[in-house]
């Protein structure tokens, strides 16, 4: 049996290895300093060691020093060192670095903005299975950026990304079933797919969740349902889930009836920016005495405060 990575005969042989020119130990060392297995985490030695690997081929080693570059950690920030690297381990078939430089191209982030270099190293990194990948290549398509707009093609590359627990690409799947949109319209689909991202707490599919119980969309129509979800969405900051859940109180539809409570969702919804809400405050206010106005108010106040 070897030595564990925690041991310190093992951080000393590594070193001295790493020292010694082992590109392979110079990379294990780098993640060493990078995690903090062993030693004190320190992203200066991590990069160090990281670039020393780099510099003799060691593709893993060139996409965490792109990493470190683009995050500037150890390393003062740098687009286009960090395009340097990533290239260098895209080239070699690493697919977190084909993925990275798709974004870096996407982005025009170290290198000019070019959706169809961008294309490229989606797909390639995609195809070998790599879930972000595969959910922007599925953006791409869903666009036409860098590519002809492909409904088709977007869902099968959404799916592929959903299907490993993407929570992105589980919302955008369950866009286009709500809409039809390279597959077939399907309610039920649209459901399971914005629970799926829903439960991962994406504030937008729980929105969508939300609404597809209010409406009976695929499901059963449940208020409660509805309720639970525009509450997990609203406390993430979304101003229509906000909005949505003054609704639900000023009808009483999921929950007791609160006019209270109404007004205090429609007015931290206008808070975020929602106009419809303005309209419900108002309506709520001609339904609350002055002093319930300022109770409301301050529930508005606490509430926000909160949710920060």
């Amino acid at each position: 049996m070897g030595a564990k990575p925690q041991d310190p005969d093992f951080i000393t042989d590594l070193r001295i290895k790493a020292e010694e020119g082992s590109a392979a130990s110079q990379y294990n060392l780098g993640i060493m300093y990078h995690e903090g297995r062993g030693v004190i985490k320190d992203y200066k030695q991590a990069a160090k060691w990281y670039a020393k690997s780099a510099e003799q081929g060691v593709a893993q080693a060139q996409s965490n020093l792109g990493s470190m570059y683009h995050e500037g950690r150890g390393v003062i920030k740098d687009y286009k060192q960090a395009v340097k690297w990533y290239a260098k381990s895209a080239e070699q078939g690493v697919a977190q670095a084909q993925s990275n430089l798709g974004s870096m191209y996407h982005e025009g982030r170290g290198v000019i903005k070019d959706y169809k270099q961008a294309v490229k190293w989606f797909t390639k990194s995609a195809e070998q299975g790599y879930s972000s990948a595969q959910f922007n290549l599925g953006v791409m398509y869903a666009n036409g950026r860098g590519v002809i707009k492909d409904y088709k093609q977007a869902v099968k590359w959404y799916a592929k990304s959903a299907e490993q627990g993407y929570s992105s690409a589980q919302f955008n799947l369950g866009v286009m079933y709500a809409e039809g949109e390279g597959v077939i319209k399907d309610y039920k689909q649209a459901v399971k797919w914005y629970a799926k991202s829903a439960e991962q707490g994406y504030s937008s599919a729980q929105f969508n969740l939300g609404v597809m119980y209010a409406e009976g969309e695929g499901v059963i129509k449940d208020y409660k349902q509805a309720v639970k979800w525009f509450t997990k969405s609203a406390e993430q900051g979304d101003s229509s889930a906000q909005h949505n859940l003054g609704v639900m109180y000023s009808n009483g539809l999921g929950v007791i009836k609160d006019y209270r409570q109404a007004y205090m969702y429609a007015n931290v919804s206008s808070y975020n920016g929602s106009k419809g809400a303005i309209k419900l405050r108002e309506l709520m206010e001609k339904k609350l005495t002055a002093e319930q106005i300022n109770e409301a108010q301050e529930l508005s106040r606490e509430w926000i405060k909160s949710h920060k």
